[in-house]
């Protein structure tokens, strides 16, 4: 096969050390010979269009970018957000980090249908001033910004985010660009925009635990105005930004003024009775019992023993997410992944003809033109 008379070796050089990869790695990763890539390296023809189109895909970048002459730098390729993130968590696989340049991607196709299609029903991001406030009252007045009431769900808690002009991206089960792998560690991030925040919540059985999750990343947003990457640790921190985000989550979730129905004096003698005690208060509130109880730890009516054998046991409990369910529904499912607010922005350019249908595909997660108009029929009978 012809070979390529020019690649920049010095970009693929840097893509290797940003993405914390050696080039012997690269080449087993990218499926591309190692005698191949040295030659290129050496300045050399190599690498074929298709093996340098494998080595781009595997980085997430155009094949221009290692056809142009110049070198690069991290603020060049990578918006500040990303590079935020990126340092919290510098061992981020190259696969989750296409996974936030490609949710950073579909906040700029959402910010520009917004501005193409000039609709005032589009929410805007106007957060309340929660500085120098401590943690209760800021979580007061965001249960009030967000209009929540006492019954919720995960859906109910994500329209409400949606509703202030921050978009929630969930992963999903499948194998494909929006899935974080079930044995991520991560459970969601933060991309903080002074007109449009995003927050991307990792797809898990236990629906009431994305609760948690959605609420974490909503206080770095209001709190600490900055991105952020979280995992179980993060959730379970006891220091610094982390802290704060958990204490947020917990009383917008569970305000103090909910504990006043949980009858301690019918408190389980065993632990993994926890889950079945506090069914109604879960169903309604949408959350977790891990949530509840740590509320009430908080309030120093649970004693931490309990709560960390409830802990123990609770880890037990195998995760029954499905990767490889069957897409019954493949039309809804840019909806669970986008939310409805950035789906009714594709559908509502579409309709007004800002967009054609081959863009409106792409932005909807390279939805078939027939489920496309499903989903058209679907969002008008809501």
């Amino acid at each position: 096969m012809e070979r390529l008379d020019f690649v920049n070796a010095d970009r693929l050089r840097w893509c290797c050390a940003d993405h914390g990869i050696t080039e012997d790695e690269l080449a087993t990763e990218s499926g591309v010979s190692k005698s191949a890539l040295d030659k290129v390296l050496q300045g050399e023809r190599g690498l074929t269009y298709k093996q340098l189109k494998q080595i781009a895909d595997y980085f997430g970048r155009g094949i221009l970018f290692f056809l142009e002459g110049e070198g690069v730098t991290a603020e060049q390729v990578h918006t500040p957000q990303f590079r935020t993130l990126a340092n919290k968590k510098p061992q981020l696989s190259a696969k989750f980090r296409r996974l936030i340049e490609r949710v950073e991607k579909h906040r700029d196709f959402f910010l520009a249908l917004k501005e193409d299609t000039e609709a005032e029903d589009f929410p805007r991001f106007e957060p309340p001033d929660l500085a120098a406030l401590d943690t209760a009252e800021a979580a007061r007045i965001a249960r009030q910004w967000l209009g929540l009431g006492p019954n919720n769900t995960f859906d109910s808690y994500r329209l409400a985010v949606e509703s202030r002009g921050i978009l929630v991206f969930r992963s999903n089960g499948y194998n494909g660009n929006w899935q974080i792998a079930k044995s991520s560690p991560i459970l969601g991030f933060s991309l903080y925009d002074a007109n449009c925040p995003v927050i991307v919540i990792k797809k898990l059985d236990w629906e009431a635990g994305q609760s948690f999750t959605l609420m974490h990343e909503l206080g770095h947003v209001l709190l600490h105005r900055a991105s952020s990457i979280d995992d179980e640790g993060d959730m379970q921190s006891h220091v610094g930004e982390e802290r704060e985000a958990n204490a947020f989550a917990g009383r917008v979730l569970v305000p103090t003024e909910f504990l006043r129905e949980i009858d301690l004096a019918n408190i389980p003698d065993d632990v993994r009775e926890f889950d079945a005690w506090l069914a109604p208060q879960r169903n309604r509130w949408g959350v977790s019992a891990e949530v509840i109880l740590r509320r009430l730890m908080d309030t120093n009516r649970l004693p931490r023993n309990l709560y960390n054998e409830y802990r123990a046991v609770r880890g037990q409990i195998p995760n029954r997410e499905d990767e490889h369910g069957v897409r019954l529904y493949r039309y809804r499912e840019p909806t669970h992944i986008f939310g409805h607010t950035y789906v009714r922005s594709v559908l509502t350019a579409l309709a007004a003809r800002t967009i054609s249908i081959t863009k409106a595909t792409s932005y909807l997660d390279t939805l078939k033109v027939g489920d496309v108009h499903k989903l058209e029929r679907f969002y008008e009978n809501l």
